[in-house]
């Protein structure tokens, strides 16, 4: 199927989200924010950034909203930061990751692990890789070994703090900065005087827009600092990280869908809007501060269903 994929802010994505509200997708594949299919063209758009627009309108839907994305391939691509060093894979590394800032529901965790180099057999023998290619029972199995195994530091924003930092004005991009920045101080405390000889985060803004959201900050970590996407390609501690972060974002929302007193869905599509519809409809809508990211398009479909 012919596509164009081009690259956008996170702010553009949630524009695009409103735009398209009404020809979104229940299901959406890994790593994406949202699907919709409209006439002539399916569009997706990843965590990344990217966006697809498939379908034989796929190039005119696409001008919409930005010029293509040359650099559209399945290898690694560099940040705009440091260049990674040769045999990045095999050195002993920090690696930075987060969950759950595309799910409506539930707490946004951020885990940096260190993964020290003779580990890194021990881990593949574990079964670690992509989170996103790992069900929420082998996510949940591999992190209860993972946990016994490496140093982390595990940070997880609920959502009564995340609403009152986007409604300050804090944008997502800014709030993840910060989480990142602090579990990293946090671990390298923990682990000194032992230092890595690099640090991965996996990366979801240029380098350059990262500092400057920490631009204020008490303790800013930039020494051997790198950024790459697909970072857990890159290297195994990316790779521990997110299945830490996914397994402690599991456990929160299990615990959310108990208080509900129903099974809360992930991702952000319609299920999503008729279970936050519920949610009003028997708690009030200002319970939606404690499950929900309140500025999410779906606070508005779910107000339009009831």
């Amino acid at each position: 199927m012919s596509n164009t994929v081009i690259k956008v802010s996170e702010g553009i994505i949630r524009e695009m989200e409103k735009h398209y509200s009404n020809s979104l997708l229940e299901k959406t594949p890994p790593g994406a924010i949202f699907t919709a299919k409209m006439k002539g063209c399916k569009i997706t758009a990843y965590r990344s950034g990217k966006v697809m627009f498939q379908g034989n309108l796929h190039s005119e839907e696409a001008k919409k909203w930005g010029k293509p994305d040359t650099n559209n391939k399945t290898t690694i691509r560099k940040s705009s930061g440091l260049p990674l060093p040769d045999k990045i894979s095999s050195m002993s590394i920090i690696g930075s990751d987060e969950v759950g800032t595309g799910d409506y529901f539930g707490p946004i965790t951020v885990v940096s692990a260190y993964v020290k180099k003779e580990q890194i057999p021990l881990l593949q023998e574990l079964g670690v890789k992509d989170s996103k290619d790992l069900s929420d029972q082998q996510i949940v199995k591999i992190a209860k070994d993972l946990l016994h195994v490496v140093s982390y530091s595990l940070l997880t924003l609920h959502n009564e703090k995340y609403n009152q930092l986007q409604e300050s004005g804090m944008t997502q991009g800014k709030i993840k900065a910060i989480l990142h920045n602090q579990a990293l101080n946090h671990l390298l405390k923990k682990i000194a005087p032992e230092t890595p000889e690099a640090i991965l985060i996996d990366q979801f803004v240029e380098a350059d827009t990262y500092y400057r959201h920490l631009k204020g900050q008490k303790e800013i970590c930039q020494r051997n600092v790198y950024f790459s996407t697909k970072g857990e390609s890159v290297h195994i501690s990316v790779a521990a990280a997110s299945i830490i972060a996914r397994y402690a974002f599991i456990k929160a929302f299990d615990q959310l869908s108990v208080e509900a007193g129903y099974t809360l869905p992930k991702g952000a599509g319609h299920q999503v809007d008729q279970a936050a519809a519920k949610l009003i409809k028997q708690k009030g809508q200002s319970a939606l501060y404690h499950f929900a990211k309140v500025h999410f398009a779906n606070t508005g479909k779910a107000m339009r269903l009831l």
